[in-house]
């Protein structure tokens, strides 16, 4: 809880903190990359910091944790912290890392304001970060402790690589050793830590993409992206025998095997953890009404298009519907409508539950033609690959 003689300052001061952040969390990188260059190494993002997302992602996190704060006394916001605390410990976050945090951070707040930050405004932001940190800290250690095993890293072997649609392949993995293995849930994610040639370690999450109640294989399907490391050397450098890093799976967008209808809406390599629940889903016999709804750019770009339909096929209530922006080149047994997906028209079960993966303007789009079709706002789930960009929006 944020104390009473903190919140006044925070509740005048969040506008310009707000307005500046996405200039002093840049800073905050820097600084902070200058004086321990080896955070680079296995754990940020270097594509990530390049593109600028990960300064935007921090700073949205901290200005929607403070707001929260102001806002609502006595609570914290624990789906924003749920969603950060899965991808720190996918990474091996310690506690000892949010000191180092704090100290840059906290010297790129003063550089960017000067005189601004008087004492009790440096007081009251330190209040907010250690209350944010601590939080996140003990999320971290419970998700820790549901693992199989204690190891932030374990190696994998690739066991088969195959093409997954136009840019996309499908990895398999199996345990490189004895380490106790944990059983996934539909929608989680492991991080892939890679040696690339220059030396550098690099991380991405990416969701496993079929059946995941099997402790003696990881699958996960990528879509080569030019601007990122680990994809590309994926892609071109790694082969069967090869033995990659894998972290434990987290994520706290899961789907369940029963309960109310739920709603897969997912435009392109999206498609991964809709996947996965389908697979689950058939592999259970359930008998639990499901709409499939995909949007691609051409049909041969589907990635995990077979999977899916016989996925699909297995489940007695199960249905799909395909959106596709060139229609011309779809084979011909494939019912697709050209263009891009329209909630418009479709038969939505009232107490349905949501799942959105895709690009973050499909996602805001689908979102709200689905809260105008009447689908609760809190019934309504997404995952974003990479740092979380609408939050920070």
């Amino acid at each position: 809880m944020l104390s009473e003689k903190s919140r006044p300052v925070i509740e005048a001061t969040l506008p310009i903190i707000g307005e500046r952040i996405s200039h002093i969390t840049p800073k905050f990188y820097s600084r902070m990359f200058a004086a321990r260059p080896e955070l680079l190494d296995g754990l940020f993002s270097r594509a990530n910091q390049n593109n600028g997302t990960q300064q935007q992602a921090l700073a949205g996190s901290i200005a929607a944790f403070a707001t929260h704060l102001v806002n609502n006394p006595g609570t914290l916001p624990e789906a924003v912290l749920a969603r950060i605390a899965h991808k720190h410990t996918s990474l091996g976050i310690a506690p000892e890392q949010y000191q180092i945090v704090y100290e840059h951070l906290f010297a790129a707040i003063v550089d960017d304001l000067g005189e601004a930050v008087t004492p009790a405004v440096a007081e009251a932001w330190t209040e907010v970060y250690w209350l944010m940190a601590d939080a996140l800290i003990k999320i971290e250690k419970g998700l820790y402790a549901q693992q199989a095993n204690d190891k932030i890293w374990t190696d994998w072997t690739l066991v088969s690589k195959t093409i997954a649609g136009v840019g996309s392949i499908t990895f398999r993995f199996a345990p490189a050793d004895e380490t106790a293995v944990t059983v996934a849930k539909p929608g989680q994610f492991v991080s892939v830590r890679v040696p690339l040639l220059d030396g550098i370690r690099q991380c991405r999450q990416y969701t496993l993409s079929d059946a995941v109640t099997s402790t003696t294989e990881r699958v996960i399907t990528t879509k080569f992206d030019e601007g990122g490391e680990v994809s590309p050397f994926m892609h071109q450098n790694l082969n069967v025998g090869d033995t990659v890093e894998l972290s434990n799976p987290y994520g706290d967008l899961t789907i369940d095997t029963s309960g109310a209808p739920i709603v897969l809406a997912t435009a392109g390599i999206g498609c991964t953890p809709s996947a996965s629940a389908l697979a689950n889903l058939a592999a259970v016999g359930s008998d639990r009404q499901v709409l499939v709804l995909h949007a691609e750019a051409t049909e041969d770009a589907w990635a995990l298009k077979e999977q899916m339909r016989e996925s699909i096929a297995a489940l007695p209530n199960a249905d799909l519907k395909l959106w596709l922006e060139d229609i011309t080149a779809k084979a011909d047994d494939t019912e697709a409508t050209e263009g891009y997906m329209s909630l418009a028209g479709l038969d939505l079960p009232a107490d349905a539950r949501l799942y959105l993966c895709g690009p973050l303007a499909f996602m805001r789009a689908v979102r709200s033609q689905a809260i105008d079709a009447g689908i609760p706002a809190t019934h309504i789930h997404y995952e974003v690959f990479g740092p979380d960009l609408w939050l920070a929006a």
